[in-house]
């Protein structure tokens, strides 16, 4: 009887034991997020002037890696190379309740319209590839781009060594700071040291392929002779190429680009390009995004931030990644 009585006893404190084990689980799920708060994600946002440009959507997918590797989300959107879209993108953010944006503005000034909002709601906001216009803007954390007027400078730098005069024909596009700074570069260089050169062609407005081979089309079609030719970035050079190639005018024209895509180290490796001044797209989402999280963080601001260039030739393509980009 009494041994009966223990294994009674014993049973009620296992059970009152497990019960309380199983009261304060349910407790533990209930207030876990009070007693373990969550970390509140990040909400970033992107916007570019278009996402038609390789160079661009690498440059996200690095910004994109970077902020979900760290527990935060991104939304992005193509400006599609109008303002007024990309402002209606900002308002959409800002109305979604994005914490941060990352912005290459289709045109500086014209941006300003949206990011006035920013400024009203107080989110911060940077700058990529491309500067912002307008002095006041308390949300502006910095800019990121590379060193444009440099690449500019290094083509012609090596235009000079490989020629000791130029018919020059010129890709660039007159609204997209960028591409001004770097043709400002090539033409700084060249004239500081008398170089004998003469701009046959002058195309405004081709950053993308498509439009500089129609560009390049109307060149050709003057039957002009020339021998060099400088696209403002990548899709210009490769754009101006094919169509040169489509005409049966190849006669080892020296062909410059700005970008270092993997399209252009291709036709550098087989001769068809001279150079490429190649951006560095992983360095300048790394410095941008870091800036962000240290401006979230602790309100520190970055300034203009100057990522460096390197020329790729023939002579060094092989140190890099023919088929990505760095």
């Amino acid at each position: 009887m009494l041994h009966h009585k223990r294994r009674i006893a014993l049973f009620s404190v296992i059970t009152l034991f497990f019960s309380l084990v199983f009261v304060f689980f349910l407790l533990f799920l209930f207030l876990k997020d009070a007693i373990f708060p969550q970390k509140k994600p990040v909400v970033f946002g992107s916007t570019y002037m278009t996402m038609d440009n390789q160079y661009f959507e690498v440059l996200n997918s690095y910004i994109e890696s970077l902020v979900e590797a760290n527990g935060d989300v991104l939304i992005t959107r193509d400006g599609a190379n109008s303002q007024q879209k990309q402002n209606e993108q900002i308002l959409d953010m800002l109305n979604m309740g994005v914490d941060f944006i990352f912005i290459n503005p289709v045109d500086a000034k014209l941006a300003m319209t949206s990011l006035s909002e920013c400024e009203r709601r107080k989110v911060p906001y940077i700058a990529v590839d491309s500067s912002l216009e307008g002095r006041g803007n308390t949300m502006q954390v910095g800019t990121v781009v590379s060193d444009n007027y440099a690449a500019g400078a290094l083509v012609a730098q090596d235009l000079m060594r490989n020629r000791k005069s130029a018919k020059i024909v010129v890709f660039y596009d007159k609204n997209i700071e960028s591409t001004c700074t770097r043709f400002q570069g090539f033409l700084d260089t060249l004239n500081a040291q008398s170089f004998d050169y003469h701009i046959l062609f002058t195309a405004f407005g081709t950053t993308l392929l498509h439009e500089t081979m129609i560009e390049a089309q109307k060149f050709l079609n003057l039957q002009l002779d020339f021998d060099t030719i400088f696209g403002s970035n990548d899709p210009a050079a490769l754009g101006s190429l094919a169509a040169i190639q489509h005409n049966n005018m190849w006669h080892s024209q020296l062909v410059y680009g700005i970008d270092g895509s993997p399209a252009s180290k291709m036709m550098i490796s087989q001769g068809f390009m001279q150079a490429s001044a190649a951006q560095f797209p992983s360095a300048i989402a790394k410095t941008a995004v870091n800036a962000a999280y240290r401006y979230v963080k602790s309100g520190e601001r970055l300034g203009l931030c100057k990522v460096g260039v390197q020329l790729v030739t023939k002579e060094n393509v092989s140190d890099f990644n023919i088929m990505g980009w760095q």
